[in-house]
């Protein structure tokens, strides 16, 4: 495991793959979500072998990525195995994004922009689903990245939220296209809604409306939901994050996460040296499904990673 400025002077061998290739007719590709805290390269490493194909960073403000070299290290760490990656920043000027693009493009596949998220800090400093609002901006962030990383196989996605007014969607999507955007994952709710039905309709609007991938995100916790979503959307992948918390085998058709799972999990963590709340967190989550409430109650007051182990032996075995 290496941070990037760390990799630099390593000379670490870093080939991008034809990202773009990963799209194959008639396959829906499953992918691990973004998420604050928890995308980090040890995740990453786990539900890679459980059949998840693509793999996004925790969303990294660009400004604060591009300000020390402390701060990069601190947020970004990959290897050789965590391909294909897709970088997320939060951004709100499109030098900014270019600048942080190019820092991380010998890393990883492409880099992704946050135009979703809806807390009230993003949305205060520029960020996340306000710049649903601002399609001018978001189309010419995605044309400076494009013009700027000297690599055309480099991808430039975006993730969204919809409007109640569909149509303006459709017309920040169209005009993303239209910059080269590489595809769209779009979270079926409105940057007001939280637990809301997901609105697939919208989604397959979108869909039907563009020539770029389209990906569809929320509410997917089995395969199954996959792809019933597929179905219902049209999508060319489906991204989930919940779901893969509770289960990071989810796309390798698990029900509950299972216990070779979790020993995985125990294994991976401890040879990437993960803080304890992290590694105890995952497992929390993992564990919600096949623990009863006691069980759980118990787990939950654990507070070091030997009692944890020394827990998981007792319980369930080797």
């Amino acid at each position: 495991m290496v941070s990037i400025d760390e990799s630099l002077k390593m000379n670490l061998k870093t080939e991008t793959t034809q990202i773009m290739d990963i799209f194959e007719k008639g396959k829906v590709l499953k992918i691990c979500a973004p998420m604050v805290r928890y995308s980090k390269l040890p995740f990453r490493s786990l539900v890679r072998k459980y059949d998840c194909d693509l793999c996004f960073t925790p969303m990294v403000v660009a400004a604060d990525f591009m300000r020390s070299v402390k701060a990069r290290d601190s947020e970004f760490t990959t290897n050789q195995g965590d391909r294909p990656l897709i970088m997320q920043f939060a951004a709100s000027d499109g030098q900014t994004l270019a600048d942080a693009a190019r820092v991380v493009c010998p890393f990883t596949d492409g880099v992704d922009l946050n135009c979703g998220c809806p807390q009230r800090w993003a949305m205060a400093e520029g960020y996340g689903a306000c710049l649903i609002n601002k399609p001018e901006l978001v189309r010419d962030m995605v044309r400076l990245v494009r013009n700027q990383v000297d690599n055309p196989n480099y991808s430039v996605s975006i993730k969204i939220r919809i409007h109640k007014d569909l149509r303006r969607t459709v017309d920040l999507c169209q005009k993303a296209q239209a910059a080269g955007v590489s595809w769209i994952t779009v979270h079926g709710r409105t940057a007001e809604e939280r637990h809301q039905p997901v609105h697939y309709d919208a989604i397959r609007t979108i869909k039907d409306s563009l020539a770029v991938p389209v990906i569809a995100n929320g509410d997917i916790k089995s395969l199954s939901d996959v792809e019933s979503t597929h179905q219902l959307t049209g999508v060319d992948g489906v991204m989930a994050a919940r779901g893969l918390l509770a289960n990071p085998a989810m796309f390798a058709g698990y029900e509950e996460t299972p216990l070779e799972c979790i020993w995985d999990w125990v294994d991976i963590a401890l040879a990437h040296g993960t803080p304890f709340t992290c590694f105890h967190h995952h497992l929390i989550y993992m564990m919600e499904r096949v623990s009863s409430q006691p069980e759980r109650k118990v787990f939950n007051t654990l507070c070091s990673t030997s009692a944890v182990i020394d827990y998981l032996h007792h319980t369930y075995g080797t």
